[in-house]
């Protein structure tokens, strides 16, 4: 029997080239191959003839019905989600970056509404936000409560109150989950930069409480306290002094039926926060509470929730513990900066009024929370606003205020006033001291003060906010050595 050997060379060789008519028909066919494989795999991504696991995704159109996106509620606002979703955790975000000590930081800090705990109907809303600054170049610091019925747009979602946001970043899953929409919704609502969240559950906050040993608090006007728990009991507290223990101060932050109903309720939070400051300090109990962090860390690790490292937590506290109490300031947004409205699903809200939020965001933030609460071109917001501005040579150098207000000038401010520093008492010199060029808002001016931070190139330290109605000029530049235009 004899076997042939294949002779691969010779067999190319004999292979006849093809023609330009058959190249063509096979890239028709490739290209044909392709648009199927596309086809296909958008057909069966979208498939909705049977049950198939997981979501589709967004490019389906499937949620047209409801444009939005938003989830269907319950009577309290809950968003109500499917099992699929109730089942998994939100995908997580990259950490932020250490903090590097010299910046300013901003933390909103999250309450989770019990009920909604308790109900099991869905992701928790958001029982309590507040924001919390800390500017270690100035030593200053400030909080801002927001209410949990505010009206506000959603990124994503729409307009709904600003509670939800954490309930729906939880339910739809997105990155970062409940957190992150909550941060990236008050950013948009207050034009403020926010680097890191703190979410703190009840149990967690009453084991904080316990472990300071209470707290003393003046109650001011007679209120019902209901500590959490089945089968508690129900206090009706008179005005006066009291010592509480966790339970009694959670009830205390919580309660919201008293005649300034949310906005009391904020004022309320914040009175806990500075008793539990001084409390620490009043005791000296710092060094002791440093000892213990990595062990309270670790215990109570399962009811806080944040993208601060612990090493960060324990230097951010130390240096708010620095910061004199007049330093600090607070501020509650109050029915002054809202109207009472109610929303398309029949639910009570409060409609903002941005105006008067913004210079109270302003006082409170001062010249680290400049960005506007509009979008617009910065030139156009500029004019719009009209800031009058001074401008006062603190420097000793001849001339500098009027070459300096050239050029302000040439760049579209609006400058009232010039001189130099000490022939103008009514503005004190303690502004201009530190021995660097210092901008002062008078009057919340955040387009103004945007626009000079970037065209003067100045750090959040050389900001100031000083809220004063009858100052001659709305900002005012005390020029230091340090700048030349």
């Amino acid at each position: 029997m004899t076997v042939k050997k294949f002779d691969f060379l010779k067999t190319m060789r004999s292979l006849k080239r093809p023609s330009s008519g058959q190249l063509i028909l096979l890239g028709v066919g490739l290209i044909l191959a392709i648009a199927t494989f596309i086809f296909l795999r958008g057909f069966v991504a979208c498939w909705q003839l049977t049950s198939l696991p997981g979501l589709p995704p967004a490019s389906c159109g499937i949620a047209a019905a409801n444009p939005q996106g938003t989830p269907a509620v319950n009577a309290e606002g809950t968003p109500l989600t499917p099992d699929i979703l109730a089942t998994s955790s939100a995908p997580q975000v990259q950490l932020p970056p250490p903090w590097d000590g010299a910046s300013r930081v901003t933390i909103l800090v999250i309450g989770l509404d019990y009920r909604d705990w308790v109900s099991g109907e869905g992701p928790p809303r958001s029982d309590t936000m507040i924001l919390l600054t800390i500017d270690p170049l100035s030593k200053t610091a400030g909080m801002l409560s927001i209410p949990r019925d505010m009206w506000v747009n959603i990124p994503g979602f729409g307009y709904g109150k600003i509670n939800t946001a954490y309930a729906l970043g939880e339910a739809y899953k997105l990155p970062g989950g409940g957190p992150s929409l909550a941060v990236k919704t008050v950013e948009n609502f207050l034009g403020v930069a926010i680097q890191y969240y703190a979410q703190i559950d009840f149990t967690a906050f009453e084991r904080m409480i316990d472990e300071i040993g209470g707290l003393d608090l003046d109650v001011t006007q007679t209120i019902t306290l209901d500590p959490l728990g089945q089968h508690n009991t129900v206090y009706d507290m008179p005005p006066g002094r009291y010592h509480f223990d966790g339970p009694m101060v959670l009830a205390y932050a919580r309660a919201r039926h008293t005649e300034g109903g949310d906005v009391d309720r904020a004022n309320r939070q914040q009175q806990v926060i500075f008793a539990i400051r001084d409390k620490v300090l009043s005791l000296n109990m710092l060094p002791t509470l440093v000892a213990k962090a990595p062990a309270l860390y670790q215990e109570l690790s399962t009811g806080i929730h944040t993208n601060l490292a612990l090493d960060d937590s324990v230097k951010l506290g130390m240096l708010g513990l620095q910061i004199p109490q007049a330093n600090i300031k607070k501020g509650v947004i109050d029915y002054s900066m809202m109207t009472i409205g109610v929303s398309p699903d029949n639910l009570d809200i409060f409609k903002p009024i941005p105006d008067k939020i913004r210079v109270l965001r302003d006082e409170v933030f001062g010249g680290g929370a400049i960005s506007p609460m509009a979008v617009g071109d910065q030139a156009q917001l500029l004019h719009a606003e009209a800031a009058r501005v001074a401008v006062l040579n603190a420097s000793g150098i001849s001339g500098l205020a009027q070459r300096a207000s050239d050029y302000l000038t040439s760049q579209g401010m609006n400058v009232v006033l010039i001189g130099n520093a000490n022939e103008h008492p009514e503005f004190p010199a303690s502004w201009y001291a530190d021995g660097y060029t210092t901008v002062v808002d008078y009057r919340g001016k955040p387009y103004a003060m945007r626009y000079l931070m970037s065209l003067m190139r100045m750090s959040s330290g050389q900001i100031r906010t000083k809220f004063d109605p009858n100052a001659q000029a709305d900002v005012v530049i005390f020029l230091r050595g340090d700048w030349q235009p």
